[in-house]
């Protein structure tokens, strides 16, 4: 079980990975936007010295065309490092792309994935992540649940190397539900992690512990018994 950090806000991410056993950091064109026009080769160098060569970073071409993409593919790792997993959206051209650069050894993130089919296909293509989009997926009508665990079952049935990394989400029970239908790992807004964490009842519980210590030990803290 895997969670990676949907965002490429650089003060968030220093938080998050202080709180969170993060594995690593996705972006797509949306998620920088949010950022501005960032200094873009050296803003995901930052990222790399801060989250460590230990933990995977996603960055996802812009291009439509297969020529263009693994243009773009051989610019990222050029700029940034050759261990950065490469997003591709998951079409004709797409495909075609993922074949071509893992024949080259480079890492792929499948992604714009809505259906089974999509996620077989670039399974068989040899990306190293899927990316099924649940929330979208919901709000389509299509069941997500469904393309995860189809997905999973198959990866499982004929031992593919692939991990399914589900994205997407507007809630942490959309992202437990991932987990539960087989996704390895997911892709989350800190937002919602952090939120995850809020809820009034956690705080009341610890400040009941606090007042029953000090009912019976007053104002002294463990560490100065």
């Amino acid at each position: 079980m895997e969670y990676m950090l949907d965002t490429v806000n650089i003060e968030m991410i220093k938080k998050c990975i202080e709180i969170f056993n993060i594995k690593g950091v996705t972006s797509n064109p949306s998620i920088i936007k949010k950022e501005g026009k960032i200094d873009f080769f050296n803003h995901f160098r930052k990222i790399r010295e801060i989250i460590g060569e230990d933990k995977s970073i996603h960055v996802q071409v812009v291009a439509q065309d297969c020529e263009g993409m693994i243009k773009e593919a051989k610019a990222i790792l050029e700029n940034i490092d050759n261990k950065v997993f490469i997003k591709i959206p998951v079409n004709e051209e797409g495909l075609k792309a993922i074949k071509i650069l893992k024949s080259q050894g480079v890492s792929i993130t499948a992604t714009a994935i809505y259906t089974t089919i999509q996620g077989l296909l670039a399974i068989e293509a040899g990306a190293d992540f899927i990316a099924p989009y649940f929330n979208r997926m919901e709000n389509m009508n299509i069941n997500p649940h469904e393309v995860i665990k189809n997905c999973a079952d198959i990866i499982e049935k004929y031992n593919y190397p692939t991990k399914i990394l589900a994205a997407s989400f507007k809630n942490i029970g959309q992202v437990n539900a991932s987990f539960a239908a087989g996704a390895q790992s997911v892709t989350i807004a800190p937002e919602i992690l952090i939120d995850a964490l809020k809820m009034p009842a956690i705080y009341k519980a610890v400040d009941d512990f606090k007042n029953d210590w000090e009912a019976v030990f007053g104002k002294v803290s463990i560490a100065d018994l």
